[in-house]
């Protein structure tokens, strides 16, 4: 008989913990474009040695959210219109793509997850907002069948949070990109695949372009909201 194994529970790896950390403090905009980042500052915020603060800046490094500062430290990225003009331009063909495939199953969204996404909407948590929001897309990607459409995102998501995140800061958008949801949702379910693809390539669209219209005043900050300390082995979720 093979000796029992007691199962254990494995905490997330820190480094990782403060990456994610660090990544929806950029994409709400806590860290702002162009603010410099120091490990000091970051591990005294997050309570956290430097050791797993300096590995996690050198993975926003390599993966274009951080650069190099003159002196210490280094600098949060801005967003570049024309880069994330292309990406938007991916998602495009990708959601309209997943949409298509979804109408064509009639597929119906949990209503739970739109009241989510209209909650979250109404509060004034950007990363809630930006979770609702990404959670929408990945249901129709799910809905599609062809799991080839997630796995072609997913790379882009990471940046398109970042730029979504920028677009939630002004509050007439968050109700009005819910709007557009429902509007996909229903030619979804109804079975209307041309309607839900042109829906979503429009929304997209809008997205891409609100994206532009707010770039200008992404530099001016106010008062610095805290950053979410990361979970330690006797923290409860």
């Amino acid at each position: 008989m093979p000796a029992q194994l007691v199962s254990i529970e494995v905490a997330p790896d820190l480094v990782d913990q403060v990456y994610r950390a660090l990544l929806g403090a950029i994409s709400s905009g806590t860290l702002a474009p162009g603010e410099r980042i120091t490990q000091e500052d970051i591990a005294q915020r997050l309570s956290v040695s430097r050791q797993p603060v300096l590995q996690a800046l050198r993975l926003l490094k390599k993966d274009g959210f951080v650069r190099d500062a003159p002196g210490r430290g280094v600098l949060v990225a801005p967003l570049e219109a024309e880069a994330m003009r292309k990406v938007y331009q991916v998602r495009g063909a990708l959601d309209a793509l997943a949409a298509r495939l979804a109408a064509q199953l009639c597929f119906r969204i949990d209503p739970k997850l739109m009241e989510r996404g209209r909650r979250a909407a109404r509060g004034r948590n950007v990363e809630a907002m930006l979770d609702a929001d990404v959670a929408f897309h990945q249901a129709i990607y799910a809905a599609s069948g062809n799991p080839l459409i997630g796995q072609s995102a997913d790379p882009h998501w990471r940046h398109l949070r970042r730029a979504m995140g920028a677009v939630l800061q002004a509050e007439p958008q968050r109700e009005s990109l819910w709007d557009e949801h429902e509007a996909i949702a229903a030619a979804i379910a109804a079975g209307d695949a041309e309607r839900a693809a042109r829906l979503s390539e429009e929304h997209v669209s809008q997205a891409s372009q609100a994206l532009g219209e707010r770039l200008a005043q992404l530099s001016r900050g106010g008062a610095r909201a805290p950053i979410t300390p990361p979970k330690t082995k006797g923290d409860k979720a």
